[in-house]
C-alpha cells in the first residue's frame, strides 16, 4: 500500500477529528471532581439498639453544613446483632473533609459489657477504625 501526501493528510485529519471528539465526549462543563467510594461499617459483639449518623453527601460549603448538619448526615436507628454489621456506601468528592460515621448505644447502659465498633474505608482502603463501650466515631478529620 502506498501513501500519497493526499491520503496521509486525510488520515491525519481523521485521527485528529477522532481525538477531539473523544475528548469532549467524556469531559463536560457539568463534571465535578471525581467521586470516592466511602464504605462505613458498624458492628457490635452483643445485640444492641444503636443510633448511627453518617455523612452521605458532600455539603456545598461549610456554612451550609453548619446551618443544617442533619441535612447532610442521615441517622439510622437500628438493632445491631453480632456477625451482622450495618454497612453503608456513599460517594463523596472530598472524603478527607466530610466522610464520617458515628455509632451510639441507645437507652441506658446494660449489665452486659458491649463494644461498638466503626470502620471506614475510602476506595477500598481502610482509613479509620474505632471502638468503645457506648459509642465510636470514625473520620479522617478531627471533629
Amino acid at each position: 500500500m502506498t501513501i500519497s501526501p493526499r491520503n496521509g493528510l486525510a488520515g491525519c485529519v481523521l485521527v485528529l477529528g477522532a481525538l477531539c471528539t473523544s475528548g469532549t465526549a467524556t469531559a463536560g462543563a457539568d463534571d465535578g471532581p471525581p467521586l470516592h467510594q466511602v464504605t462505613y461499617t458498624v458492628s457490635t459483639d452483643h445485640p444492641l439498639g444503636v443510633g448511627i449518623y453518617y455523612r452521605d453527601v458532600d455539603p456545598p460549603t461549610w456554612a451550609d453544613y453548619s446551618h443544617d448538619p442533619y441535612r447532610y448526615s442521615p441517622r439510622d436507628d437500628i438493632h445491631l446483632e453480632p456477625g451482622a454489621p450495618w454497612v453503608h456506601q456513599a460517594m463523596l468528592a472530598d472524603p478527607g473533609r466530610w466522610a464520617m460515621v458515628t455509632v451510639t448505644a441507645a437507652g441506658p447502659p446494660t449489665e452486659v459489657a458491649t463494644t461498638l465498633r466503626c470502620q471506614m474505608s475510602v476506595d477500598g482502603v481502610e482509613v479509620d477504625h474505632a471502638e468503645g463501650p457506648r459509642g465510636a466515631l470514625c473520620s479522617m478529620r478531627n471533629w
